[in-house]
């Protein structure tokens, strides 16, 4: 049964990644730790994800989150609706070497930064190291 819920979880994240449709519909909320000690929500687009094992986000180098990763690299990533909920924790690192921006780059992005060169334009990949999933009516905790 875990395998199952864990499957199915990893079909709900990819179905909401990419920027579907050109639009941003895929949204997770990733929690870190601020400056101050407390938790902070922001709600980001997923860009790419390997299942329930790690994902991917675009963002800027400017942006807090990028801040409080380089302060305190844990953090959480939470996937719901009213059927289900995929809550991840982990750890999450800013990458900017040119493959993986180009690997996660989108053109609907070109408004936000020029392209996948651009200086601004970082990807931040979460990893996961354990889960609370509630999926199908089943709920499944555990470590990878």
């Amino acid at each position: 049964m875990d395998q199952d819920v864990i499957k199915k979880a990893g079909e709900i994240i990819a179905a909401k990644t990419g920027y579907i449709g050109g639009g941003m519909e895929g949204h997770a909320t990733l929690a870190l730790i601020d400056e101050n000690g407390y938790p902070t929500a922001s709600t980001l687009t997923i860009a790419k994800a390997d299942g329930i094992r790690w994902l991917t986000f675009n963002t800027s180098l400017s942006r807090d989150s990028v801040k409080r990763i380089k302060r305190c690299d844990r953090a959480s990533v939470c996937v719901n609706s009213s059927t289900y909920n995929i809550t991840l924790v982990g750890k999450v690192e800013i990458l900017t070497d040119a493959k993986t921006k180009k690997d996660m780059w989108f053109p609907v992005m070109k408004g936000q930064w020029s392209g996948p060169d651009d200086p601004e334009y970082c990807v931040l990949r979460f990893t996961t190291e354990r889960y609370s999933l509630f999926v199908d009516y089943k709920e499944v905790k555990g470590t990878l």
